[in-house]
């Protein structure tokens, strides 16, 4: 038993390790729950390294058809408690078995890639972080307010916004997650997150011009 036991923790710990490494070498991952069960310490450790990956994400709830209403209900309000922190991820409740949504799947695939290669004009990133900062200043820090003076796309996968400013560091995490939730509006994101990262200092791009005076 002993033997088995040891045999069987191994192929848990092999089969772990490739999840992970699918997860690392995807684009867009699709994870699959179990309606019927109740989702596990593992699943939210692996959801978790998807989210720090920063994947696109579409989770597909197999066997809805299993739940009656109420149960349903239960449910949706158990999995917006406990995966709170994926409020990027789209959901799909289907059937694998009669083939219900199924088809929904795969487009959502497609438009969570084409949102992770989303590009954008620098003049409208600007635009849309002044627009940030209009409806919601940056607090104080130490007595003075966080200056956001210019912002740019840094990369894909997921899409990565580089914002240039004074006391940026300071941003509380609070601020920074809105910032995140209007860019990815503004941004129009199917089930892929954004990134942000600060730098202290003004736009770089004035002082390139400024050195070529």
């Amino acid at each position: 038993m002993r033997r088995r036991s040891r045999i069987q923790e191994g192929l848990e710990k092999f089969s772990i390790l490739k999840t992970l490494k699918a997860i690392e070498e995807a684009q867009v991952v699709l994870f699959l729950l179990d309606a019927t069960s109740v989702i596990t310490d593992q699943d939210l450790h692996l959801l978790g390294f998807v989210d720090r990956q920063g994947k696109s994400l579409i989770i597909a709830v197999n066997k809805w058809d299993h739940l009656s209403k109420e149960k349903r209900t239960i449910i949706k309000k158990e999995m917006d408690r406990r995966l709170d922190f994926l409020g990027y991820a789209q959901f799909h409740f289907i059937s694998a078995l009669h083939g219900t949504n199924v088809g929904l799947l795969f487009k959502s695939i497609a438009r969570a890639y084409q949102s992770a290669m989303r590009t954008v004009s620098t003049s409208l990133i600007n635009e849309w972080m002044s627009q940030a900062v209009e409806a919601h200043q940056p607090p104080l820090v130490k007595g003075r307010r966080v200056k956001l003076r210019y912002a740019h796309l840094g990369g894909h996968h997921p899409p990565t916004i580089i914002v240039h400013g004074n006391q940026v560091a300071s941003l509380p995490r609070a601020y920074q997650r809105y910032l995140e939730s209007f860019f990815r509006k503004k941004l129009n994101l199917i089930a892929t997150p954004v990134r942000l990262a600060f730098k202290e200092g003004e736009n770089p791009y004035q002082q390139k011009t400024k050195r070529g005076k």
